[in-house]
């Protein structure tokens, strides 16, 4: 590829990380400069820079994108946990994450741990129901008798 045309898609590239590899390969191609020393300029190591030259020379501009990662597959197929978001979306009343997780676990028979349904309610737009710390000292001696148990 030309270096005009190297410069115009480092000039309409948004992703910053896709664009520190193009000004790698545009130093490379247009100032003849050695692998090592432009990964040194860059504060990048030899194997970065080898690596995303290779994939450049390979695929070209879209090997310079991050490719998408796979991770382990869930236990619950997509199809449950939607239903299972939308009925929490749907119910009028806060959800505790004990019950996300006794409801997950009653639907589909995989128990996950209350850390992960915290993850997986924040993932989904969901918001804790109970108050932060910095808000009790807020509330009156009164509100906060009635919030008492027993």
């Amino acid at each position: 590829m030309k270096s005009s045309a190297l410069d115009k898609a480092y000039r309409n590239e948004r992703d910053a990380c896709v664009k520190e590899r193009l000004l790698l390969i545009i130093r490379i191609s247009s100032d003849k400069q050695q692998i090592e020393s432009v990964a040194r300029e860059l504060h990048r190591s030899r194997a970065w820079a080898y690596k995303w030259y290779k994939r450049y020379n390979d695929e070209g501009l879209d090997g310079l994108r991050d490719r998408p990662r796979i991770g382990r597959p869930s236990f619950v197929d997509e199809d449950i946990i939607i239903k299972i978001r939308q009925e929490l979306s749907d119910s009028n009343i806060g959800w505790d994450t004990k019950q996300v997780m006794d409801l997950i676990q009653k639907r589909t028979g995989v128990k996950y741990h209350e850390e992960h349904i915290r993850r997986l309610l924040y993932q989904w737009g969901f918001s804790p129901k109970v108050p932060q710390k910095r808000f009790v000292k807020t509330a009156s001696k009164k509100d906060k008798n009635g919030f008492k148990k027993g």
